[in-house]
């Protein structure tokens, strides 16, 4: 029999509950006082469940290069068989999208979006570079709009607001896997993974990423030059951007594995920057 640390194990809580947290995030970007109510609880459940779900699949999927790079996995261990993680993934999926129809229509939908996108980046998307990178950036993003769709509130300047948010993500996170792609080039090219560093080289994977990471700079400005935000989010995003131009700048330098590995770490705290900004910025100006 299994044990429930095992089934624990596989869905990797951690990762499963920051995308939990990062649907509360969206809620409260849209409406600070939905976060205390019964719908977020469900939100948050949503974001875990399906996330988890992800997980699983990712673990049936690269079960042969786990057996190899990470052998104490779950079901790359034989603890769990790769039936079984089909069965746990199957009812991680249905418990996610079930609850999502507590709330919204439009909630499903999303959560359903969510769902095929972290299917379709362990079946096919992870070894086709930048569309894989895209993917997982969008697994970043969508968590967010799920989030914003459950607050339930239609206010125009809220949902610009949101969504900016979102695509700041959504490219920033994309630049962020790209690089990370440099970082990786060796163990890509055993798994033949077609990352734009290993196809293109380390030049043109620095500049592609630079490039995205630029434009998540300009994106982080639209809410004040729409003037659905204030001056306090103004000031409060030139902390990430000052990060990511950082960031910018250091690849186009040295785009060495070594200098890649570091790179990545510091876009990862552009984009917590930019999450805080977000947040801490206040409700859209009326």
């Amino acid at each position: 029999m299994v044990s429930p640390s095992e089934f624990l194990t596989l869905i990797r809580p951690i990762n499963s509950f920051m995308i939990g947290t990062a649907v509360l995030v969206g809620m409260a970007v849209i409406s600070p006082s939905s976060l205390i109510s019964i719908r977020a609880l469900i939100s948050f459940l949503v974001g875990f469940l399906i996330s988890a779900f992800a997980m699983v699949v990712n673990d049936i999927y690269d079960v042969e290069i786990d057996r190899v790079n990470d052998p104490e996995r779950p079901i790359a261990s034989g603890r769990i068989s790769p039936g079984t993680g089909v069965v746990f993934a199957s009812l991680l999926l249905i418990a996610g999208l079930t609850s999502s129809l507590l709330l919204t229509t439009s909630n499903f939908v999303i959560a359903l979006i969510f769902a095929v996108i972290s299917w379709g980046y362990s079946f096919w998307g992870k070894r086709n570079g930048l569309l894989g990178n895209m993917m997982v950036a969008a697994s970043m993003a969508v968590p967010f709009i799920f989030g914003g769709v459950a607050a339930v509130v239609s206010d125009d300047k809220s949902q610009i607001y949101l969504w900016s948010l979102a695509l700041m993500a959504f490219l920033s996170g994309t630049g962020r896997e790209v690089i990370k792609g440099i970082a990786d080039v060796r163990g890509d090219h055993e798994r033949s993974i077609r990352s734009i560093a290993l196809i293109r080289g380390n030049k043109t994977a620095s500049i592609v990423g630079g490039i995205l990471l630029s434009v998540a700079i300009f994106t982080s400005f639209l809410p004040y030059l729409i003037q659905v935000a204030g001056i306090v989010y103004l000031l409060l995003v030139l902390v990430p951007n000052t990060i990511f131009l950082y960031t910018t700048w250091r690849i186009l330098r040295d785009n060495s594995p070594t200098n890649a590995e570091k790179v990545k770490t510091l876009a990862l705290i552009g984009m917590v920057a930019g999450l805080v900004a977000f947040l801490l910025g206040g409700a859209p100006i009326p």
